[in-house]
């Protein structure tokens, strides 16, 4: 990554919904007025050397940092837009790019291991589209990955130069999402899933975004629902688990497979509807019995903690004594968000 260059109006952007401050909180600081900030911005002008000082200080990062090359990518995969703010998801979305931005610098070369993600782009939003399945058993082979239950996916995803972090906990409302860098995707998980079954789905339904979607669609219901489909493939293969699943509400057989597939009760009675070995009206009764026992909010049959990012506390801790561009004063949040659930050895609960 470069040293120091001319302003980039991203990198203001960037600096800004990270302190979740508006164009008017800005403008005081830097005085100038809220028009100019948002000409910086757009890149419709430019601020002056003192300017820039004054901005850098307000948003306490280096000039350097505002000066810093730019990635760029799309407002990324969010799973869920209701429950979280504007401010809450591009500041989660901003944590995410400074984690990219660590990955390609000179300090976190070394430390990443080569991306190798398979892509196979589904232009359609036929959310029954053969090419989803597909998709998802391409890269479990592609990825040597062994038949049934997927160990680790968050180490696959590692293992294959995918970054992976966790919201910092005052950002928890906002859901997993991911962004599809070419060169580093980043997937994020949240950090209130505290459900290893279900953590396992989200960065599984984020690798299928990262597969099919990447920079060409995002934003609608089909490539959320297809996202789904992927994981449930990715997870669940067709070829290993159907002759394992019931075809009725069986409790008991459904926590066996729980503990055997590491996945949720609730996806497995999916998965089990989808490959027509439930009936939908089995299905229904089996989810009104979820709802009946207070299983939605929390399943019984504890998996362990959720898997977590072990390389990208490593790059954390490369760049914390290298990277002389960082902002520091994110360091903390940074270091909760990528550390949170990082365990070694992986426990499997």
């Amino acid at each position: 990554m470069a040293t120091v260059g001319t302003f980039q109006p991203g990198r203001l952007r960037l600096a800004r919904e990270l302190e979740s401050k508006s164009q008017a909180d800005l403008s005081g600081p830097a005085d100038v007025t809220p028009a100019a900030i948002s000409q910086f911005e757009s890149g419709d002008a430019k601020p002056s050397s003192d300017t820039l000082g004054l901005l850098a200080r307000a948003l306490d990062v280096p000039v350097e940092f505002l000066c810093l090359p730019m990635e760029e990518t799309h407002e990324g995969f969010f799973r869920s837009l209701r429950k979280s703010s504007v401010a809450q998801r591009r500041r989660a979305r901003s944590l995410a790019h400074l984690v990219h931005d660590l990955a390609v610098a000179p300090e976190g070369d070394s430390v990443l291991k080569p991306l190798s993600l398979p892509r196979l782009a589904v232009h359609t939003l036929d959310v029954d589209s053969p090419l989803v399945p597909q998709a998802a058993r391409m890269v479990r082979s592609a990825w040597g990955l062994p038949r049934g239950p997927v160990p680790d996916v968050v180490a696959a995803l590692e293992g294959h130069g995918v970054l992976v972090l966790r919201l910092p906990l005052d950002a928890a409302e906002v859901d997993a999402f991911s962004l599809p860098f070419p060169d580093r995707p980043v997937v994020v998980l949240s950090a209130d899933k505290g459900d290893r079954g279900r953590s396992r789905f989200d960065a599984a339904h984020e690798l299928g975004h990262l597969v099919m979607h990447g920079q060409s669609v995002w934003g609608v219901k089909e490539v959320e629902t297809q996202a789904h489909k992927f994981a449930a493939e990715f997870l669940m293969p067709a070829d290993d688990i159907r002759a394992e699943l019931p075809a009725r509400a069986d409790w008991a057989q459904l926590f066996e497979l729980k503990q055997r597939w590491h996945v949720s009760i609730a996806a497995l009675l999916m998965r089990a509807k989808d490959l027509e070995v439930m009936s939908p009206s089995a299905y229904t009764t089996a989810m009104k019995g979820i709802s009946a026992r207070g299983w939605r909010r929390s399943e019984p049959i504890q998996l362990g903690v959720p898997e977590g990012p072990t390389i990208t506390t490593h790059l954390l801790k490369v760049a914390n004594a290298n990277a002389t561009w960082f902002p520091r004063a994110l360091m903390p949040a940074l270091e909760r968000s990528i550390c949170s659930y990082d365990m070694s050895p992986r426990s499997r609960g």
